[in-house]
């Protein structure tokens, strides 16, 4: 990802969450220097991730798939992928978080291998307020 895909990665984002991150967030990880990659078929975005290298573990900070090719193996894909980056880089753990209503991205997480570890109060924006974080971890 570049900062030339950040218009088109904005937009995918607003569509695919709630509460998306900004063009700003995405620059922000960028020029932080955060791993940032898009995923393509045949020329065209389908999705994307950002993750944070901390010593020895990966943070993954966003993975997402554009609606209409969801639940097709390609988020899966990508995060298969990113278990050998964040390998490539050292990391021996990947953790993330996870809304605990996002019942759909927690099976997905658990299929490949994550467990509950804790959470994080109050992380999210919520409709009403704010909503916890599921932290979630797998060794690499």
């Amino acid at each position: 990802m570049t900062e030339a895909d950040l218009d088109a990665v904005a937009a995918a984002e607003a569509r695919i969450h709630p509460f998306p991150w900004t063009r700003g967030n995405f620059a922000d990880s960028l020029a932080a220097g955060h791993g940032a990659w898009l995923a393509r078929a045949e020329g065209r975005m389908i999705g994307y991730a950002i993750m944070m290298q901390v010593l020895d573990e990966a943070h993954l900070l966003n993975i997402s798939v554009l609606p209409e090719l969801q639940r097709t193996g390609r988020g899966s894909a990508l995060l298969i992928r990113l278990f050998d980056l964040g390998r490539m880089q050292a990391a021996t753990r990947m953790l993330l978080e996870v809304r605990p209503g996002n019942i759909s991205g927690r099976a997905f997480y658990q299929r490949h291998g994550f467990e509950e570890i804790g959470r994080r109060r109050d992380y999210y924006p919520a409709h009403e307020g704010r909503e916890d974080a599921i932290v979630m971890a797998r060794g690499l």
